[in-house]
């Protein structure tokens, strides 16, 4: 399922979403044509959140610990590939405004770090050995995906279904499509090669914060 717009209009311009979003099309823009592949490499191993050395950096290595540290933002801002880059920088645009608009510009910059870090110690408790690198905005942006499905249930979003080799496009609600979007990650979440814990833990933060965010009373209105 892709979504592709949703019918609640904002009254606010969304500047730190497309902000945020400037900023990592921009840092993968120059990723994949500013650094060649070693270096590429390196940006992934230095500015990922590595769990095993996250934890090293707790128990041993105490002067890496500022480092490790850091590397709970910067690895926010890092993807792997553009299919990578482009599903999360969907899902914040489409989601993201409406978040912003709910809370407000500088209550929402606090909220999409605080999901994002929140979901990273959910996958560093989860495999706290990986030596692999977590980068992504995905923990983030599932924060924004829980505290959407809390705020506007009764949305209505236009939606790419993919059913074998056909496509059609209907409108869910945001409590079905989301509701989904999380078992999907429940039910994936053994498997090998995502961070399917820090989805699961962004999106159980925007759940149960966003009403400590949120500026305005939106859980009652309906959109048709």
């Amino acid at each position: 399922m892709i979504p592709i717009r949703d019918n609640i209009p904002t009254r606010i311009k969304p500047i730190i979403t497309i902000s945020i979003i400037f900023v990592n099309i921009s840092i993968y823009l120059f990723q994949t044509f500013g650094l060649n592949l070693a270096e590429r490499q390196n940006i992934f191993k230095y500015y990922g959140l590595i769990p095993k050395e996250f934890y090293s950096s707790l128990y041993v290595n105490y002067e890496l610990l500022p480092y490790n540290v850091l590397t709970l933002f910067t690895s926010m801002f890092i993807h792997g590939s553009f299919i990578h880059l482009g599903g999360n920088m969907l899902y914040l645009w489409i989601f993201g405004n409406n978040i912003e608009d709910s809370m407000g510009h500088k209550r929402f910059v606090l909220f999409y770090l605080l999901s994002g870090i929140v979901a990273a110690l959910f996958q560093l408790l989860y495999d706290p050995l990986s030596d692999i690198p977590m980068v992504g905005a995905s923990g983030a942006v599932s924060g924004i995906l829980g505290s959407y499905l809390l705020l506007y249930p009764y949305a209505r979003i236009k939606t790419v279904i993919f059913i074998f080799i056909f496509i059609k496009i209907v409108e869910l609600p945001a409590v079905v499509l989301l509701t989904l979007w999380f078992f999907m990650q429940v039910l994936f979440s053994h498997t090998e090669g995502v961070a399917w814990y820090a989805h699961i833990g962004g999106f159980v933060f925007g759940i149960l914060t966003i009403k400590m965010f949120a500026l305005r009373k939106t859980t009652k209105r309906r959109f048709t």
